[in-house]
């Protein structure tokens, strides 16, 4: 029985042909088939993430990314106390077919040892050159798994998009805050965040 790097490797195979397979159906890699590949050590040097089913290529983070995530955790650490986890660069068990890696996830409290949470009260992706697979997939993603409320800090125009009210895997409420506005948190107990605090 071929081992699981050969196995994976006739997988990339078959997907760099994609266009000789029509109208064959591609089937999506399962999550628990993504985390045993992981487990193997098979992106040991790669930054990637399983969405839909599809491994996706993480963008590298530049300066603004990395101070926006590392301003945002903290205020969201101080905000939380001890009524939920805040959890950065983790996975977060979204369904079967995706895993993705949210730059901030604020999560119910408990011990996450033996399985990523799969209940997310907030999530956060710090996005420039990655906007368009934020907006349209990961949004989709977060929707499917009833994220209650998902923000795009878009370091690029410099502003916060706030997703909310999921429904039929997209979010029904859009709205943007920016520098000089305050981010209200229903999540946890509507307590104020200023945008200018970590987007600056």
């Amino acid at each position: 029985m071929p081992d699981v790097a050969t196995c994976y490797s006739r997988v990339v195979s078959t997907l760099d042909r994609l266009s000789d397979l029509a109208p064959e159906r591609v089937r999506p890699l399962k999550r628990v088939e993504y985390e045993r590949l992981v487990h193997e050590g098979l992106f040991e040097d790669e930054h990637v993430e399983l969405l839909g089913g599809a491994i996706v290529e993480m963008s590298p983070h530049g300066t603004r990314h990395a101070s926006a995530i590392m301003l945002l955790s903290k205020l969201l650490v101080r905000a939380a106390g001890d009524s939920a986890e805040v959890r950065t660069q983790l996975s977060f068990a979204a369904s079967d077919e995706s895993l993705p890696e949210p730059d901030i996830a604020v999560v119910p409290p408990g011990r996450y040892r033996d399985a990523h949470p799969s209940r997310a009260l907030l999530l956060v992706e710090v996005s420039a050159e990655s906007l368009r697979k934020d907006r349209v997939l990961k949004a989709e993603v977060y929707a499917r798994a009833g994220v209650p409320e998902y923000w795009i800090v878009n370091v690029v125009d410099e502003c916060v998009e706030v997703r909310t009210l999921p429904r039929d895997g997209a979010y029904t409420n859009v709205s943007i805050a920016r520098p000089g506005d305050t981010l209200s948190l229903a999540v946890l107990g509507g307590a104020g965040l200023p945008v200018s605090d970590f987007l600056r």
